[in-house]
């Protein structure tokens, strides 16, 4: 039975990480020079405004990581509320204070992957994610209630 769910979520994974959407940057060989250049540009960068101002540090982290989150490859393995492959958003905020160390702590998951915590089936990493687009991304699933 194990063997059948860690067969089932890896599909889901490669099926997530394998659509065709326009707004991912997938590349299978070596970086260009200009490629180089632009590792550290945000993705909300090349993405554009999420058109949303706030005051808020915190806030405005949320509404970029929703943002983000539309964007990128999240939705194929995490919801709201409704675990999937991977947990749901809100019972990672249900586990995890919204403090600076465990947002430092996410965005490093974020980037790097990992595995163990939640089971089985180990998240995919996200290693062209800024360090500040995967802050943003964690303070927006902490924030989901």
């Amino acid at each position: 039975m194990k063997k059948a769910f860690l067969f089932v979520g890896i599909c889901s994974i490669i099926a997530a990480c394998s659509s065709n959407d326009s707004s991912k940057n997938v590349q299978d060989t070596t970086p260009t020079q200009s490629q180089t250049s632009n590792e550290n540009r945000s993705l909300t960068d090349t993405l554009g405004s999420t058109g949303t101002e706030s005051t808020n540090a915190a806030n405005a982290g949320s509404e970029k990581g929703a943002a983000l989150i539309s964007k990128l490859d999240c939705l194929g393995c995490h919801k709201d509320h409704e675990k999937l492959v991977g947990p749901a958003y809100v019972d990672v905020a249900k586990k995890y204070q919204p403090t600076q160390e465990n947002i430092d702590y996410l965005a490093g998951k974020i980037i790097t992957g990992g595995a163990g915590v939640w089971g089985e089936v180990p998240m995919t990493p996200h290693p062209a994610l800024s360090k500040e687009d995967a802050s943003d991304l964690a303070k927006y699933v902490l924030s989901i209630k």
